[in-house]
């Protein structure tokens, strides 16, 4: 990620070129979620959150990177071990 790219997404305003920030985003999945529930309470909600967030997160970005691991752990900005643990955690390895 560019300097512009990282003050871009911690800006105040939040937006670049009409963009929408990935966080109103995960707010407002977040926000559906807990109104889903109904008054349910819910256990574990950051581990629940974090999955639901990692899965597709790395599945899309394999799939931008044409399947290099290297090329996507990068981009992640993690070390390709941590990636290949956590394909292998959620069954996204091939």
């Amino acid at each position: 990620m560019s300097t512009t790219d990282r003050s871009e997404s911690t800006s105040p305003a939040g937006r670049s070129a009409g963009r929408v920030p990935l966080r109103d985003h995960v707010a407002n999945s977040v926000r559906r979620y807990l109104g889903d529930l109904n008054g349910s309470g819910a256990e574990n909600l950051y581990d629940i959150a974090l999955r639901e967030l990692e899965i597709p997160l790395f599945a899309e970005v394999l799939q931008h990177c044409d399947g290099n691991q290297s090329r996507a752990a990068e981009m992640l900005g993690i070390h390709r071990a941590t990636l290949r643990r956590k394909l292998r955690e959620y069954g996204l390895s091939a």
